[in-house]
């Protein structure tokens, strides 16, 4: 069965989204919605790299047509885009957004969680918040790896991810910025660092059957200035900017931390004396359990895939808000069968 897909919200992630799902060949994306007028008017296949799909870009979310599924790709702050959600759910979208706070928001935002799981209720469909971290990488993964023990002590997760293909979301961690202009931001409130932390603590506390006493999310700090140039594709970071930076948060339960995670955001290169890495570590009672990539999982190319491989499992889950750990794993799995090769422009 072939579902159909309208995309909300075309930057860098929302139209690489776009790109690998007009190559599946279990979905159909039939309308795009993005507000900057740059994109407005134009062909959303031709903006992917894959020549004319005979979908037209749109300014206005509320003209795409009817569809089973909308993804939304627009901001990390569940406050701003609720307001884009509650209308898609109340046209019968099913909706999947890689809006972090929207991952697991019942502890940090619970008055939004029961919203938009009453309107999705009401309408018969599934909202569900998706990506690599949070989504996968600091919680569903970690959750289903404490299967292996039979209590769990403590995880700790450390995390050193490329930042180099993001476009708009790195002036959130002040990359980029010299050490002087990154503490003004920061005290504007321009930089905040990662969202998600909070709701990634608290999906994978609340699958391990833990009330914590408190998460505690630190303040996002400097940790490499460069003194070479380094290119993304969206951003260049001169010498003396800032190239990575580091934000860490915690879990507590009966005085102790429990849930320890840290990551180092950046654009790496070989004079540095970190490289891209993630290391994980689950204590239980009756086995230590350890997971570490050498090259680390690269977040761009994860939150894609998961996404992708999501959206599916979304438009057939049951009504109402649900999580990642919500969802069966076969169903989420990797469904690279279903994408067909790009063909050559």
């Amino acid at each position: 069965m072939t579902h159909t897909i309208v995309m909300v919200g075309l930057g860098a992630t929302g139209l690489a989204m776009a790109e690998s799902l007009l190559r599946r060949t279990d979905v159909r994306i039939v309308g795009a919605a993005d507000r900057n007028p740059a994109v407005a008017d134009a062909d959303l296949g031709t903006l992917a790299g894959l020549g004319a799909s005979g979908v037209t870009v749109i300014d206005e979310p509320s003209r795409l047509p009817a569809a089973d599924l909308a993804v939304v790709a627009t901001t990390s702050d569940l406050n701003l885009v609720v307001d884009t959600l509650v209308p898609l759910l109340e046209r019968s979208y099913n909706v999947m957004s890689i809006c972090e706070e929207l991952s697991y928001p019942w502890s940090s935002h619970p008055h939004l969680a029961r919203r938009l799981d009453q309107v999705a209720k009401a309408n018969g469909v599934t909202v569900v918040g998706t990506g690599a971290n949070p989504g996968v990488l600091m919680d569903t993964l970690p959750l289903l790896l404490t299967t292996l023990t039979q209590r769990v002590e403590r995880v700790v997760i450390r995390r050193r991810t490329n930042m180099s293909r993001y476009g708009a979301i790195l002036s959130k961690f002040g990359l980029g910025l010299t050490p002087a202009q990154f503490d003004e931001a920061q005290a504007s409130g321009a930089v905040v660092g990662h969202y998600g932390f909070e709701q990634a603590i608290s999906a994978l506390a609340a699958g391990l059957g833990w009330s914590l006493d408190e998460i505690v999310v630190g303040q996002v700090s400097p940790a490499i200035v460069s003194d070479t140039v380094r290119t993304g594709d969206h951003v260049v970071v001169e010498p003396g900017r800032i190239a990575a930076v580091t934000h860490a948060a915690r879990g507590t339960l009966g005085g102790r931390t429990v849930i320890d995670l840290e990551i180092m955001f950046g654009f790496f290169d070989g004079s540095d004396p970190v490289s891209a890495g993630d290391d994980y570590r689950i204590e239980g009672t009756d086995q230590v359990i350890e997971l570490s990539s050498p090259v680390g999982f690269e977040s761009f190319v994860s939150t894609i895939a998961a996404a992708v491989n999501v959206a599916t499992a979304v438009v057939d889950a049951a009504p109402g808000f649900l999580s990642m750990g919500d969802l069966p794993v076969a169903r989420i799995a990797s469904k690279g069968t279903l994408l067909a090769e790009a063909a050559p422009v």
